[in-house]
């Protein structure tokens, strides 16, 4: 029940935030243990460009955080996560709505957890395809996430 609670808060921070609200983007659905989160990217008057098509930065922006916030989530306080950089490959023209299904599974996490007994610090890579109702892919975007110890929180 708490689980689910915390789930709505979330979804529901990620509407009322200021950043993530002007991406024109909507989590529509965050597993409690955050492993799979879902975004849609609506084509509307707030995310089509000039041409008529869902803006690129509407497309980039509604991805942006979101593995960042997964791995916070899942590896808990004593890991500290940061974006380190990114790319996007557009594919097609983002003409109606479009959806990134996000997946984080337990052996990532025991992996990063695993590396970083050995390591100070390590970067992730992960992708995410932005797809019509159809499946077809209209971008890829590529994260680089820098993970760390925290060495602060842990004394």
């Amino acid at each position: 029940m708490f689980d689910r609670l915390r789930v709505r808060l979330w979804k529901l921070a990620f509407r009322l935030f200021p950043a993530y609200r002007g991406t024109g983007g909507r989590v529509t659905h965050i597993e409690p243990d955050w492993s799979e989160v879902h975004v849609k990217v609506p084509r509307n008057l707030r995310t089509r460009n000039y041409v008529g098509t869902i803006f690129g930065g509407s497309m980039y922006g509604a991805v942006d955080p979101i593995y960042m916030l997964m791995l916070i989530n899942c590896l808990g306080d004593d890991y500290v996560v940061w974006d380190k950089a990114a790319e996007i490959r557009f594919k097609k023209p983002g003409e109606s709505d479009l959806y990134a299904t996000f997946e984080v599974s337990d052996a990532e996490i025991a992996e990063i957890e695993r590396a970083l007994e050995d390591e100070e610090s390590i970067d992730r890579e992960y992708t995410v395809d932005l797809v019509d109702e159809e499946g077809v892919v209209h971008a890829t975007v590529e994260k680089t996430l820098h993970v760390s110890t925290d060495d602060e929180k842990r004394a």
